[in-house]
């Protein structure tokens, strides 16, 4: 079976399923985390659309998930929004704003100013996502062509200020939550991703989702999986088109690993 299509995921879906596993939005692991623990994260960065048709199974499957959506355009829809939280889904905001503050300002001031304007920037649109519907947690864009993590915001600021229960990257204990994440189109793309990865106590080495439900018994009890729903598509063109681009866009995101393309700000 081709890996990164629908069939697939429902197909992983199902054998999760089968585990015992409670479902779990990220906003209800944070509050009661279940004894066995399942979060299924859709980090909505492009085709947004896509989005809808995973919403739609996992309603099918009776299971909430969570989606984080951008303010782009290739993101940022309200009718998708509003059609996804109308199924029980946590809608989330996948932040960017210190990479926005980046382009907007390009003067001799630009490095002081940095933080307070991604502040002013990271108000705005949680309070524009607000407009649609609840927003409790948010999540970080990895930005990969920027040097500044989107992270480094919170060395000066704090996002509980403004009613946000919790970041994934800075708010679960990865030695505890096994992290799969399908960033550069495989599950074990640590080595390709510039900052969607984590720190855990964690062995795993699964390349294909198959990989994952044929050692389905050795997870532990408490995972989060992360989706990029752009990458899955059963139609045969753009699921070659994706498989082509980013196989181009792991060599260069290898290559900025290799000399720690990353800056804090």
């Amino acid at each position: 079976m081709l890996d990164f299509t629908i069939k697939q995921y429902s197909t992983l879906l199902s054998a999760l399923m089968q585990e015992n596993y409670t479902f779990q939005t990220f906003g209800e692991f944070l509050q009661n985390p279940a004894e066995r623990s399942i979060m299924l994260r859709h980090d909505v960065d492009d085709k947004k659309e896509n989005s809808l048709e995973f919403a739609r199974i996992l309603r099918k499957s009776g299971i909430r998930g969570s989606f984080y959506f951008r303010v782009i355009s290739r993101s940022f829809d309200p009718e998708v929004i509003r059609q996804i939280a109308g199924m029980g889904h946590e809608i989330g905001y996948h932040y960017e704003d210190m990479d926005f503050a980046r382009r907007i300002n390009t003067s001799g001031t630009y490095e002081s100013r940095l933080h307070s304007l991604a502040w002013t920037l990271f108000r705005k649109h949680l309070s524009d996502m607000r407009e649609i519907c609840p927003i409790n947690t948010i999540s970080m864009h990895g930005s990969p062509r920027s040097r500044y993590d989107n992270k480094a915001l919170w060395q000066k600021y704090n996002f509980r200020e403004l009613g946000i229960i919790g970041e994934p990257y800075l708010d679960v204990n990865f030695n505890e939550v096994a992290y799969f994440t399908d960033t550069g189109r495989r599950w074990n793309g640590h080595d390709v991703s510039i900052r969607d990865k984590v720190a855990d106590g964690f062995n795993f080495n699964f390349r294909t989702s198959q990989q994952i439900i044929e050692n389905i018994d050795q997870l532990p009890d408490k995972i989060m999986f992360t989706f990029h729903p752009q990458r899955w598509t059963d139609r045969p063109l753009p699921w070659l088109r994706e498989l082509i681009m980013q196989n181009i866009k792991n060599v260069v995101k290898g290559v900025l690993v290799k000399h720690n393309w990353n800056e804090d700000a």
